[in-house]
């Protein structure tokens, strides 16, 4: 019986917050939406969680997968491109922001696969020294970027053709779930913009290879594209390794 060819490793990205469950009011966990890992399975992916570590093992991280999901989460800091905080701007999670940046500054020097989803995208962007709109309704004069609260909205974006997501989505526009208050002001070093909203919102950036962000949440949709190529492109990236080795 032949061997059967090992799913490529997908990292994603995680939390750590206080959650309450069972008889346990408030403990300390590491959380995920379910939608990440399970869109990653069904794409032929093996998702493995990356909660924040020491940035120093980042590297050590990248070299053990295959692709990198950011997944969405809270704002990242102002400080980290260099701006003030807006009142709309949340807290945050400060150790999150440390590690995904060490895990993506390591990913893009390995030319690893990369797929930054909402805060992902905008991570991508600072940690290419771009910056960031604090809060898109006092630019756009619009909600229509979030839902209501616990909820997605539905928006179009137009990707751009002759771009890498320009070929992963050839429609002149898709219908996405988002939820986002924030997105991409200027650009950052190596990017460029690859999906616009309606609105003149930045809805995908793109880098060399295989970097992706998208602003929207395409793990809470069933459009398997951007997943299964990520995937595809993994399992080719391993392959060549094996080859090399």
């Amino acid at each position: 019986m032949p061997a059967m060819t090992p799913r490529p490793v997908i990292g994603i990205s995680t939390s750590v917050l206080d959650a309450a469950w069972g008889r346990w009011d408030s403990i300390r966990t590491v959380l995920l939406a379910e939608r990440y890992p399970s869109v990653v399975q069904a794409a032929g992916g093996l998702a493995v969680l990356l909660p924040p570590d020491a940035a120093e093992h980042a590297a050590d991280a990248v070299a053990r997968i295959d692709a990198l999901v950011i997944a969405g989460g809270a704002d990242i800091d102002p400080a980290r491109y260099g701006a003030a905080r807006h009142p709309e701007t949340d807290g945050g999670e400060p150790e999150r922001d440390v590690w995904e940046s060490a895990l993506l500054r390591a990913a893009l020097a390995a030319e690893l696969p990369v797929l930054g989803i909402c805060r992902g995208m905008q991570l991508l962007n600072v940690v290419r020294g771009g910056t960031l709109l604090q809060h898109l309704p006092d630019v756009v004069g619009h909600h229509g970027h979030i839902g209501a609260p616990g909820t997605y909205g539905r928006h179009a974006v137009r990707p751009v053709p002759g771009t890498l997501l320009g070929e992963l989505l050839p429609d002149p526009s898709v219908d996405v779930p988002t939820y986002h208050h924030q997105a991409v002001d200027r650009l950052g070093q190596g990017l460029s913009v690859s999906a616009w909203a309606e609105d003149g919102t930045v809805e995908a950036i793109e880098g060399a290879g295989f970097t992706l962000g998208v602003q929207w949440h395409p793990e809470q949709g069933d459009d398997l594209r951007l997943m299964t190529a990520l995937v595809r492109t993994a399992a080719a990236v391993r392959a060549q390794a094996a080859v090399t080795a």
